[in-house]
């Protein structure tokens, strides 16, 4: 990522004054001057939190988006937020798209795109693969598969899996539950065409990054409740679990770059019908009543970032009710850096460690130390 030519500032030409020249500023006008450049707000606490490409990104964005994102208003933040696809780099067996298709409640037949990669692996053609079910991010609002690709593609490379990527449907059009309506949809698909993908059902893991994560936390609760087997790992990537909005980063990174506090609230308002809180643990999953017997857990976290404590307090408390859990938090990054690979080398190894994360629980090691 490069900063774009920065275009010269155009100055008014001052009115002249009775002798024809252009007239010099008051004295109190060049004290008022002075005073406000002197009272100008220092940067903030976090920008001596982040690495040198951060910082890069982070002075990118504040040219880019000079104002917070949500009041760009939605039209405005899906405008900014429509991915710019990156060059396919990593090479993968094979990438389709299909549609996994369900019967609701009332007998409707519906329908969400998924997009299948299947690795380059030792015996793809013939044994059932690992999988990974894959939920993006974006505020439950934006986002894609586009937005989420070369990442899936990562993933299927290195940890030797199918990936399955879900459109699910976005709010506010389609608030809660419908997104999690797609994420179970989408999981009880591939499962029951597991042979028909080459997909070893026994080894299904779930992840997914931001509002994804959260979709996948829920996932977890939801198989529980219905009493089917649990993931083989959930991959939690700086998750939306809570709705409280009460700990310590939310107004330490209030203002961080691409979500600060305030926008992250803005899309909560969407996802939830703007008419307060959904309730409901598979909404709010740190609402749970108890968090045991879930899928064990990777959970990544940006240090700059107000979603970062309710994550790891979710991580906690997984360890705490006996889930097997590995947590790393990313220094000197924001929310958002996961599925920036072009922008942000702890991208890559983030997705490394997670893969390492996945090997593990494929080839029944479990997760590493």
């Amino acid at each position: 990522m490069t900063n774009p030519p920065i275009p010269p500032v155009e100055r008014p030409t001052p009115a002249p004054g009775p002798d024809g020249r252009p007239a010099r500023p008051s004295a109190t006008a060049t004290a008022t001057a002075t005073a406000t450049a002197t009272e100008a707000a220092p940067p903030p606490a976090w920008r001596g939190l982040l690495d040198p490409e951060s910082l890069l990104a982070a002075d990118f964005l504040a040219e880019v988006l000079p104002q917070p994102l949500h009041t760009l208003g939605l039209e405005g933040v899906r405008r900014f937020a429509a991915p710019q696809p990156p060059p396919r780099r990593t090479r993968v067996a094979s990438v389709t798209e299909e549609d996994a298709t369900w019967t609701d409640a009332f007998g409707v037949v519906r329908s969400v795109p998924v997009r299948v990669y299947r690795p380059h692996a030792p015996g793809a053609d013939t044994a059932g693969l690992p999988c990974l079910l894959y939920l993006h991010g974006g505020g439950f609002t934006v986002g894609s598969l586009d937005g989420v690709d070369e990442v899936c593609r990562l993933f299927s490379h290195h940890a030797e899996c199918v990936v399955v990527s879900v459109d699910y449907r976005l709010a506010p059009e389609h608030p809660f539950p419908a997104a999690i309506d797609d994420t179970r949809a989408a999981h009880a698909w591939l499962v029951e065409n597991a042979d028909r993908l080459g997909i070893d059902s026994r080894r299904v893991a779930v992840g997914g990054d931001s509002a994804g994560g959260g979709l996948a936390a829920s996932l977890c609760l939801d198989l529980r409740s219905r009493g089917l087997p649990q993931p083989a790992l959930q991959i939690l990537v700086y998750p939306a679990v809570d709705d409280s909005f009460a700990r310590p980063s939310w107004t330490e990174f209030a203002d961080a770059p691409l979500m600060g506090a305030a926008d992250a609230q803005w899309f909560w308002r969407q996802y939830v019908s703007d008419g307060g809180i959904a309730p409901g643990s598979l909404a709010v999953p740190f609402k749970a009543a108890t968090l045991a017997g879930l899928a064990p857990a990777h959970v990544i976290t940006a240090e700059v970032d107000c979603l970062r404590d309710d994550a790891e307090a979710y991580a906690r408390r997984l360890g705490a009710e006996g889930v097997p859990v590995r947590h790393r938090r990313y220094r000197g990054v924001y929310h958002g850096f996961f599925t920036e690979i072009d922008a942000f080398t702890k991208a890559t190894e983030a997705v490394a460690d997670a893969c390492t994360s996945l090997r593990g629980v494929f080839t029944d090691r479990g997760l590493p130390r």
